[in-house]
């Protein structure tokens, strides 16, 4: 269980880090791909930030990824230009593929595939 600290500085990170992903983000990674943030973990002594990312618009997302873990020591220094006022120690980041959109797309296409072919039983069982 987080302590409310580590949930502050989670919020915060993320998004803080969303307003730099959209002021740097064609910088890294180029114009294509559309990321997002969509969950910060904090350990508890807020030393790594766990980062967890989507990625659209790109065939190979994990190139995305190598890439912001390529610039994490810039974008560390420019989420520590943001965050001075909040944070002592900007905490190391680590970035992670979010794939659990991905994941829930498959399981609807799977269901409609079952729809479609009749395998889904009758709304009366």
């Amino acid at each position: 269980m987080a302590s409310i600290r580590q949930l502050q500085v989670a919020e915060t990170i993320k998004r803080h880090f969303s307003e730099l992903l959209v002021m740097e983000g064609q910088y890294i990674y180029g114009s294509e791909p559309f990321v997002t943030v969509t969950n910060v973990v904090v350990s508890p002594d807020i030393s790594v930030a766990k980062i967890y990312l989507s990625v659209y618009n790109v065939a190979t997302k994990e190139n995305v990824i190598g890439l912001l873990d390529e610039s994490s020591h810039s974008l560390k220094i420019s989420l520590g230009k943001r965050l001075k006022k909040h944070l002592r120690r900007i905490p190391q980041l680590e970035f992670h593929l979010d794939e659990l959109l991905d994941e829930m797309e498959r399981v609807d296409n799977l269901f409609d595939r079952l729809h479609a072919k009749n395998q889904m039983g009758s709304e009366e069982e």
